[in-house]
């Protein structure tokens, strides 16, 4: 005779199957919420526009309160882990550390450039969109060379608009960039205080970022949720037939993240000579959270704790890469602005030499660098290199239905090749005496 279990058991079975494993629950948020949404999208004629609005208002609810979470905390969290990752490292340590991070995530954002550059010029997917009726049509397609001139003389402002005149507006502005370097500032100069006046300062810090960590932990048991109101409601907004007009140019954008994804594995395995197999796998659970959430700062957390519990990165290299990394090291986001300028380009029929590439190319590199850690912030710096480059920025209207699908893809890439920085400066500048990577820790 066949028993049936109650289904109360059932669903205690399936609570310790997934227990601990944040990255399954992420997955099986993704799938019922991208369900969901299908079903809730008025082309489907199940449910009313203006019902199917008003429920994706209520499911981005845990969404929205992970994200202001998360948010509250961020600058704080920023503030004090660069501190303690500054404070440390030894003196003439920091000075060979931060510039040689600086010059590396200046290599790989130019790295990612390329990858974009080639995908974009060798498959031209803004040859195909006006068949689809996908741009509108605009008539100021030739003002290059002012467009670029004036580009060229905003350089020196644009160098000394880095350093903030008034650090409190940036923190309540929340332009992280000038929290940054404010904050790589004071930490610098206190490495040079004795160290009975820097003990306060210090332990101060710690316990703040402790006790942000504390309020993180309580927002990550809101994730299963918010991902799946945030996938349920995307889905149910966006018609499909913008998905189909621009599958090509998503596709090219998609398989040049992919490509960079590729040359982070090259590096695990070139340089910290591990399988990066196993670097994938240890780092899902906050690559899933990026794709789910789109934003790098939201994700920020959770990649400081994967460093240093599942990579065995000592907490001081961590402390300063990843906060640093998440402002500054866009290197899917400078890919996706790169293979999108030039896919306006080809839609407009504007023809760019190899001057004006190099100028989009260093356009990028400044724009990536500045590009909010939020969800949307590619396109809205995106703009800017559009003008620079002397292209209409109609388009965008129509790269904004999608931005939030590629959003998603682009800073899984942007959490990857911060992970990857913390590994590789681990190597050379961690705790000698932690000599494991990848350690079996739960």
């Amino acid at each position: 005779m066949i028993e049936f279990r109650p289904l109360n058991n059932l669903s205690v079975h399936l609570d310790r199957l997934i227990k601990g494993r944040l990255w399954l629950k992420v997955i099986i948020g993704l799938v019922l919420g991208a369900g969901a949404g299908v079903l809730l999208n008025p082309s489907t004629g199940l449910l009313s526009e203006e019902i199917s609005l008003r429920l994706a208002d209520w499911l981005d609810l845990p969404g929205q309160i992970f994200m202001r979470l998360v948010q509250m905390i961020m600058i704080p969290l920023i503030f004090t882990s660069i501190l303690t990752g500054i404070v440390s490292n030894t003196s003439e340590n920091l000075k060979s550390f931060g510039l040689r991070l600086l010059l590396y995530f200046v290599f790989t954002t130019a790295i990612a450039i390329l990858i974009g550059l080639a995908v974009t010029l060798i498959l031209k997917p803004g040859q195909y969109i006006f068949s689809l009726g996908g741009f509108p049509n605009s008539s100021e397609s030739q003002n290059l060379p002012v467009e670029q001139t004036s580009l060229i003389e905003n350089i020196p402002n644009a160098i000394s608009n880095l350093i903030p005149n008034n650090p409190l507006e940036s923190i309540l502005t929340g332009e992280m960039l000038g929290v940054v370097i404010f904050t790589i500032l004071i930490g610098v100069a206190i490495t040079q205080l004795q160290e009975e006046t820097a003990r306060p300062i210090i332990r101060f810090s710690e316990a703040i970022q402790k006790i942000c960590m504390i309020v993180v932990s309580w927002a990550m048991m809101l994730v299963p949720y918010a991902v799946f109101g945030l996938i349920a409601a995307l889905l149910s907004r966006t018609g499909v037939e913008i998905f189909l007009g621009l599958g090509y140019y998503m596709g090219v954008v998609i398989l040049g993240l992919f490509l960079l994804m590729v040359f982070y594995l090259v590096l695990v395995l070139t340089i910290i000579k591990k399988s990066p197999f196993k670097f994938l796998q240890a780092i899902r659970e906050p690559q899933l959270l990026a794709f789910s959430t789109a934003s790098s700062a939201a994700v920020m957390p959770l990649s400081m704790k994967t460093a240093d519990e599942k990579l065995g990165v000592s907490s001081n290299i961590s402390d300063f890469v990843i906060p640093v990394g998440a402002t500054i090291n866009m290197d899917g986001t400078a890919l996706f602005q790169c293979v999108t300028t030039l896919f306006m380009a080809q839609a407009y029929g504007i023809e760019l030499s190899i001057i004006n590439l190099l100028l989009i190319t260093f356009t990028v590199v400044a724009a990536s660098i500045g590009t909010p850690a939020i969800p949307g912030g590619g396109v809205i710096i995106l703009a800017s290199v559009l003008q620079s480059a002397g292209i209409p920025i109609d388009g965008l209207i129509v790269i904004i239905g999608i931005d939030r699908i590629l959003g998603m893809f682009r800073t899984s890439v942007n959490v990857t090749g911060d992970l990857t920085a913390c590994l590789i400066f681990n190597r050379f500048y961690g705790d000698r005496s932690n000599t494991e990577t990848f350690p079996n820790k739960t």
